[in-house]
């Protein structure tokens, strides 16, 4: 299953009335479906569980944020639903996709379609190396760099509709997207050209981006701990001194293993 990326911010009518009602109760239509869309994308509901009512489904992302679980949408609940943010589901096997996808190689070829204005070439060259770097360096698997149109791993800059039938949505929201191992498009990682990118702490960081993207390339689905590099919300960290965290690096190990001192 492809999953795209999502973004959303939920305004709150206010009301004078009284007495005074649930947060849930006042909700208007709007933000009611923006919710759900929400919840329905990062959150969704599986067949073999019964199916939660909203609150109970605010619940669940709450916990998995390790915020106060109210089942309302308070203060700290609307700012987590403000972040830019990666858009693969958050409820998931144990750090792998269902079904824990991955490839049966362990060399890997990939490709830089175009580049982004924003950056010089050696730029993005290098922070889409290092950001491969982060999963060479802990697990057996290699990235080569190749200029065929059959490359493993294909990476595009895009605005807007692009062609994999998930559209990207302007700048400060969408970051990118990739799609988990497989065949044709399995692997890609596509950025959105919207955005502002940056090799330090300016605007979206590509180094940073590309090496979580790349996590979904190879298998990995959302971490809930925080500072893990899987984790789903975007934050900066320096890229000089970044060490892949260690929930992240056994998430990968557990689908690749470790890299061999011959490597």
């Amino acid at each position: 299953m492809q999953y795209l990326l999502l973004f959303a911010a939920i305004l709150l009518p206010e009301s004078l009335a009284f007495p005074l009602k649930s947060k849930t109760e006042l909700w208007n239509n709007t933000a009611l479906e923006t919710i759900k869309a929400y919840l329905d994308r990062f959150f969704p509901s599986h067949t073999k569980t019964p199916k939660l009512d909203l609150e109970e489904r605010i619940k669940e992302m709450q916990r998995f944020f390790h915020l106060t679980i109210t089942g309302k949408l308070n203060t700290e609940t609307e700012e987590i639903l403000k972040m830019p943010r990666c858009g693969l589901p958050d409820v998931a096997d144990y750090k792998t996709f269902p079904g824990s996808p991955r490839w049966r190689k362990t060399h890997l070829t990939y490709k830089i379609v175009n580049y982004t204005p924003d950056l010089p070439r050696n730029k993005v060259d290098d922070a889409i190396k290092r950001a491969f770097m982060v999963w060479s360096d802990v697990t057996p698997l290699t990235f080569r760099r190749v200029s065929t149109s059959n490359a493993d791993i294909q990476i595009a800059f895009a605005r807007r509709e692009h062609g994999d039938g998930y559209p990207f949505d302007g700048r400060g929201n969408t970051l990118a997207h990739a799609f988990q191992p497989g065949d044709g498009i399995g692997g890609d990682a596509h950025f959105d050209e919207d955005e502002r990118w940056s090799d330090t702490n300016r605007e979206v960081n590509l180094f940073l981006v590309a090496a979580h993207e790349f996590g979904h390339s190879l298998g990995l689905a959302h971490s809930n701990v925080r500072g893990a590099l899987m984790y789903p919300l975007y934050s900066y960290q320096n890229p000089a001194t970044f060490r892949l965290p260690e929930d992240d690096r056994r998430g990968i190990q557990k689908l690749y293993g470790k890299k061999s001192s011959n490597f």
